[in-house]
């Protein structure tokens, strides 16, 4: 194992001084092998860092290299500070081996037409640079590339403040997506500024809290009413079981509420965990911080795909995991504490929905 941590180490190193798209994502794939030898020898809490260890310095080399393109393009260096910031499980430090992007940049100062133009095509082409390296282009568009998620400070603060006005499905599920925003490259005092605007517009906002808890109640269906687990039925995954939105996103879903609630500014949840137990106010945490370990190591075991050294992972567990009788009574034992602090969150929804009324 020493062998192989020093290894990883020099892959790690190596990294930083990739010249190039194609060159990341060798560097990457090595870096992947040395993980994958110590994926379930290692606890998976620390091999769960490594992987985001890796994550973060691909996208910070990934950075270097598009302020060159830019450079190359005739765009110059860029023209004021900014940050390139993570969100999802990357911001949550939870990434796997097949994660795709979730990503945006924060820059400084005022908006003006070449500072709009400058960034915007270096949002585009680092989110290629990425896409090279083996990050897949996300679905909903959360990436430095979109307008979306590409503004000055005070754009962002301007859009924050807009998102929690309007309590509507969509703009209150831009918020969530918003919180678990952690900082990459860049300037760290733009993004600690950033997180400032978030936190100090949900503080004792009531509407809003009820608003995101609306929003984190919608819950797949895993157990029957005689609690059994309920594997899919139809299609290309009949007979399995989805890992990341039956027990993995539910946990998420619940410290990270528990988490706005009080204030936390950590965006993993296990240093949302922490973070909570330090209040003692609440008495399951203990069991929820072993089902959301449970549900990290169900997750990063789904089968995967390797197509040139690059994983893709549908995050179901097959029906062939699910003979295995430890395993399944570790799912089962998990998804039985997701049912009950469902529940908790629907009577919370309810009382506080009266409260309002």
């Amino acid at each position: 194992m020493e062998s192989t941590d020093r290894e990883l180490e020099q892959v790690y190193t190596s990294i930083l001084t990739a010249g190039s798209p194609q060159e990341l994502k060798e560097r990457r794939i090595a870096c992947q092998s040395g993980l994958l030898q110590q994926l379930n020898v290692i606890p998976i809490e620390e091999w769960t860092l490594r992987v985001n260890k890796m994550h973060d310095l691909v996208a910070r080399q990934a950075v270097t290299l598009s302020e060159a393109q830019m450079k190359e393009a005739g765009y110059g260096p860029p023209p004021c500070a900014y940050s390139f910031i993570v969100f999802g499980s990357a911001g949550r430090e939870e990434a796997t081996l097949w994660s795709d992007q979730d990503n945006g940049l924060i820059v400084e100062g005022e908006p003006d037409g070449s500072k709009r133009s400058y960034f915007r095509t270096f949002g585009g082409i680092l989110s290629d640079i990425l896409e090279v390296a083996g990050y897949e282009k996300c679905e909903g568009k959360v990436m430095s590339s979109e307008p979306l998620w590409n503004k000055t400070l005070s754009e962002w603060q301007e859009q924050l403040a807009g998102w929690r006005g309007q309590l509507e499905w969509e703009p209150v599920r831009y918020l969530i997506i918003a919180s678990d925003m952690r900082h990459v490259a860049g300037s760290a005092d733009l993004s600690a500024r950033w997180q400032e605007s978030f936190h100090a517009g949900y503080a004792g906002n009531e509407k809003l809290a009820a608003a995101v808890l609306r929003n984190t109640v919608r819950h797949k269906a895993t157990l029957n009413l005689l609690g059994q687990v309920l594997t899919e039925r139809f299609g290309d995954y009949a007979g399995g079981f989805d890992v990341k939105y039956g027990v993995y996103i539910p946990l998420v879903n619940f410290v990270r509420h528990l988490s706005l609630a009080h204030g936390v500014r950590a965006s993993s949840t296990l240093k949302r965990l922490d973070q909570l137990q330090k209040l003692g106010r609440y008495e399951h945490l203990d069991a929820v911080r072993q089902a959301f370990l449970t549900a990290l190591r169900m997750r990063v075991n789904t089968p995967y795909e390797d197509k040139d050294g690059l994983l893709s992972s549908s995050d179901y567990m097959g029906e062939k995991e699910l003979k295995n009788k430890q395993l399944f009574a570790e799912l089962r034992e998990s998804l039985l504490l997701v049912r009950r602090l469902h529940r908790a969150l629907q009577r919370q929804l309810r009382s506080a929905e009266r409260r309002q009324s």
